[in-house]
């Protein structure tokens, strides 16, 4: 029986009774009985807590400058899940990612895999058949253990290290540094993206033998009048653009990206030729990704972002406090894994009001309004908020409330981000 992609993905959901299931023995030996697809000539892994989408997006535009043939692997998605496969900037189709899911059908017999496996493989079943330069490779879930490490990296990078996800990868910064130093290989470089990385990941990464290069030691970024300068310990120095993407974070993301790019062409000999300055000033330029501080217009201006965990957050209170403006009305979602008084912390009384949205029936893992509603009753006893059974709801309520001059900031969750996208394109086209 031909399914099709969205029967599909319902299909994945119920092939493992888990929805996560670190581990890479399941996943390797499928892969291995599909001949063990190399993605590319070459292999970026990207891994962190928080810029990894970002960092991908500016790797994409800087390597196809450059004139290289790019995939992209990411999640989650949005709003369709072709967005997690890309091929030169071009989404996969149904059709590919159907005959990829049969392929790995066939060959996975009864061994279980989990949604993400599924896509993962698929990912590096497409990318081999594509004739590729370089694959980039993003992170689902810490790292030593999530299928995207089947595949060696020539160049990993870790982005940030932060609090999230602890009941899989572990209690502190430490602990989940090392599990995200596990994409790293010997020899080969580690980008690491933060000025000040926990010492867990730090000694992991040593004691894998990987070449280190630490942002603020190895390379550098200084903030100019107009622009910014990235400068190597090697003496190399480039004047760059602002990023495209908004937050200050992302000049941070942006100097690992560079910095990546730099160290593959030291082992590549196609890029060794291509001018390192114009490949990085082009991705930078033109990087776009969905739900990262997007600006939707309007006014009241809608903002929407993926920000869902307090690393995030501390990100988006920067960036509130770089713009000021009118009253910010929050249009806030969580999952039940997420340290929701800690984002609420974070951001504090530069929110206004509060609208609270329930997820709960948009995935099992959401939270309800209430439970929101407690949150941030101990996190800020006078913050102002209303409750929503939805965020469709919620996001009516704070554009109806906010007045010409203010802002709405929808965020908190993936889910979040993807109902304000769907509704704001609904709107637009009605």
């Amino acid at each position: 029986m031909t399914r099709t992609l969205d029967e599909w993905l319902a299909y994945q959901e119920h092939v493992n009774v888990r929805s996560i299931e670190l581990g890479l023995d399941r996943v390797r030996e499928v892969w291995q009985r599909m001949g063990a697809p190399a993605p590319a000539r070459r292999v970026i892994t990207v891994g962190g807590t928080n810029g990894k989408g970002s960092t991908v997006a500016m790797l994409e535009g800087m390597l196809a400058a450059a004139g290289q043939r790019v995939g992209c692997y990411t999640s989650p998605h949005l709003l369709h899940y072709r967005e997690r496969i890309r091929i030169e900037g071009v989404d996969a189709s149904d059709e590919a990612l159907i005959g990829s899911f049969e392929r790995i059908e066939a060959a996975r017999g009864e061994i279980p895999l989990t949604y993400f496996e599924f896509g993962t493989l698929a990912a590096l079943d497409l990318f081999s058949r594509a004739g590729l330069d370089v694959a980039v490779l993003e992170v689902g879930l810490g790292g030593r253990l999530d299928a995207v490490n089947l595949v060696d990296a020539d160049v990993a990078i870790i982005t940030t290290v932060d609090l999230d996800h602890m009941d899989w990868l572990g209690p502190d910064r430490d602990s989940i540094g090392v599990e995200k130093a596990g994409i790293a290989r010997a020899g080969h470089p580690a980008i690491v993206g933060e000025n000040e990385p926990p010492a867990g990941l730090l000694g992991a990464l040593q004691r894998i033998g990987a070449q280190v290069e630490r942002a603020g030691i190895d390379f550098t970024a200084e903030r100019l009048a107009h622009g910014w300068r990235w400068q190597h310990r090697d003496g190399t120095r480039l004047n760059l653009p602002a990023p495209a993407l908004e937050a200050p974070v992302q000049y941070a993301n942006a100097a690992a990206a560079v910095a990546a790019i730099h160290a593959l062409r030291g082992i590549d000999a196609p890029l060794a030729t291509c001018d390192l300055g114009a490949m990085a000033a082009a991705g930078i330029r033109t990087a776009r990704v969905a739900g990262r501080l997007q600006s939707l217009g309007g006014d009241p201006a809608l903002i929407v972002d993926v920000g869902h965990n307090p690393q995030a957050a501390r990100a988006l209170a920067q960036w509130l406090d770089a713009h000021p403006g009118g009253r910010v009305h929050a249009v806030y979602g969580a999952l039940s894994d997420k340290d929701v008084g800690g984002v609420i912390s974070a951001l504090g009384e530069r929110i206004d009001h509060w609208h609270l949205a329930g997820l709960e029936h948009d995935t099992p893992r959401g939270l309800s309004a209430h439970v929101l509603a407690g949150q941030l009753a101990l996190a800020l006893p006078e913050a102002r908020h209303d409750l929503h059974d939805n965020v469709g709801a919620a996001l009516d309520a704070a554009l109806r409330l906010a007045r010409p001059g203010e802002r709405v900031l929808a965020f908190g969750s993936c889910f979040v981000a993807a109902a304000v996208l769907a509704e704001s394109a609904a709107r637009k086209s009605a």
